[in-house]
């Protein structure tokens, strides 16, 4: 234990703690009794400080080196693409700070907006480490979305992040404009184009189908986006929430008492009938059931402790965007009230309901 721990920069109190809860465990022991380390444990245990490094909390690592649609090789291609995404985010970094450097050697001073882009990350780089721990396919909510693909045999799926909810038995092709969730798409997956959706690389009707999941609020400018998706597709199938109406917060009890920070997040985006009307679609409400197995904002409704877990926050862009403080007066505030019983009598209502309605909705044209 001691020679490994030298060699992988950690401490043997550090392996300890790996092998009590079963993250790397040595399979072997020696006619002394010692901990031995097989090349096996110790192929396992060299991806654990990498991980580490890029920020990973060790439950993320756990689901990362414990996939089974992966094996060594694929973690290895998914461990060198983060790895490339961290050293080109810091590249970009220092030539914005030679940029403002230069311009501040001739007298220059930028604006406070160019100052926070220096040092700024895109939303989705920011939350896409922590998707594999909690963002899977919820099979009811997939089986609707495949549903309204109708017979397309040819899907583009745009914002695809780590491709969750892209059928297995069609033909799909991927647009993802985040590199860090495109390293961690698994081993098989669609083939991944890094693009956005307000301008895609693609012909007129080249696809049956063109879906995105969960994926609209994140984009620039969505109309524009959604009339692209328009123009490659016959059948365009989107999977949003109507942010714009207020009574999908009031619905929701952890915006209503916890997080009222979330309306200043959508003040002033559209009603959901907005982009369905720009793309000539019908609105059909999703349901989330209680035991949704996708982790997005409203899936763990009728299961309030779940938000108090920092990596299923960390899977949820609203988390990052109300920012630290509210983030922690909102879990200290449902601590309380899920210890002292007033969640519960508040919520008594939920504990009967096998399915909500939170304002979640497929648009399909």
């Amino acid at each position: 234990m001691g020679r490994v721990a030298g060699l992988a920069g950690v401490t043997v109190r550090t392996l300890h703690h790996y092998d009590g809860i079963g993250l790397v465990r040595p399979s072997a022991r020696t006619a002394a009794g010692y901990r031995a380390y097989s090349a096996g444990d110790v192929e396992r245990l060299r991806e654990v400080p990498a991980y580490r490094r890029l920020g990973f909390g060790l439950r993320e690592i756990a689901d990362l080196v414990d996939d089974p649609a992966t094996d060594a090789v694929a973690r290895l291609r998914r461990l060198r693409g983060l790895l490339l995404e961290q050293r080109d985010r810091a590249a970009a970094m220092v030539t914005a700070i030679d940029g403002e450097l230069q311009a501040r050697a001739m007298g220059i001073r930028t604006t406070p907006e160019e100052q926070l882009r220096v040092f700024g990350a895109q939303l989705y780089d920011a939350i896409g480490s922590a998707y594999p721990a909690t963002r899977r396919t919820e099979p009811r909510i997939a089986a609707q979305v495949w549903e309204a693909l109708g017979d397309a045999r040819t899907v583009l799926n745009v914002g695809a992040s780590t491709g969750s909810y892209e059928p297995p038995d069609r033909d799909v092709t991927a647009v993802e404009p985040s590199a860090v969730m495109r390293a961690l798409r698994p081993a098989g997956a669609a083939p991944c184009v890094a693009a956005a959706a307000e301008n895609l690389p693609f012909q007129d009707r080249s696809f049956d189908a063109a879906m995105a999941f969960s994926t609209l609020h994140h984009w620039r400018d969505p109309i524009a986006g959604l009339r692209e998706m328009r123009r490659v597709a016959r059948r365009v199938v989107v999977f949003t929430h109507d942010a714009g109406d207020a009574g999908w917060r009031h619905r929701f009890w952890l915006t209503r008492d916890y997080l009222p920070e979330v309306a200043g997040l959508v003040a002033g985006r559209p009603p959901v009938d907005r982009p369905a009307r720009a793309i000539g679609a019908r609105m059909d409400p999703v349901l989330v059931p209680w035991d949704c197995a996708d982790g997005f904002f409203e899936a763990y409704w009728r299961r309030p402790g779940a938000y108090l877990e920092d990596h299923v926050r960390r899977a949820v862009s609203v988390w990052t965007r109300v920012g630290p403080e509210a983030e922690r007066r909102a879990v200290d505030g449902l601590r309380r009230d899920l210890s002292s019983g007033r969640w519960a009598e508040r919520n008594h209502d939920l504990v009967a309901l096998d399915a909500a309605e939170l304002g979640l909705r497929l648009l399909v044209a």
